[in-house]
């Protein structure tokens, strides 16, 4: 950040007094500018023992398979995020079920919050955002094109809980190779 966002001076990097990190200072006014990671919010859209999933119709990761999520808007719950975000890429509603999984991506700065939710009518069809959307269980799942590193972990371990019949909350960190 060059540019102070509140009164439009310059910023510096630098530890702020009582701080153990740097961050972007306005030298005038001296707000401290605050980046804290993003939330990305989805669900495990589930029904018959299979997961609906959205062909990416977005970059990053074009034409690739996904769960349906994305960004947390300001003013919305984790759950009602999650909500909306399977319905505009599935176009259909879903019935809420419990947090399922967190995956911590620090390098990246986000964090992955997945509920579990149940698909009540087979109205889902693609949208702006997903080229196709199609139910998969365990067999016929496209492993090979699963678009985030995040996406195996989470259906693998839906699919090994569905046999235990327990879904427990599970927390995962995905950090890159070095």
């Amino acid at each position: 950040m060059k540019y102070c966002s509140q009164c439009g001076s310059k910023t510096e990097r630098k530890i702020p007094e009582g701080d153990n990190r740097e961050r972007d200072c306005c030298t005038s006014c001296g707000l401290i500018h605050y980046t804290n990671p993003n939330i990305i919010v989805g669900t495990i859209p589930i029904k018959d023992n299979s997961i609906l999933l959205c062909k990416r119709a977005i970059e990053p990761r074009y034409g690739k398979w996904t769960l349906p999520g994305g960004f947390l808007e300001n003013g919305e719950t984790v759950s009602h995020g999650a909500f909306r975000e399977t319905l505009e890429e599935t176009n259909t509603e879903v019935e809420m079920g419990e947090l399922y999984s967190i995956f911590n991506v620090p390098q990246i700065n986000q964090v992955y919050m997945l509920y579990l939710a149940r698909v009540v009518k087979d109205d889902f069809s693609s949208t702006s955002e997903s080229l196709e959307v199609e139910f998969y269980n365990e067999e016929n799942m496209p492993w090979e094109e699963l678009a985030f590193p995040f996406v195996p972990i989470a259906i693998k371990n839906f699919f090994a809980d569905l046999k235990k019949g327990e879904f427990p909350l599970t927390t995962h960190t995905i950090e890159r190779k070095k």
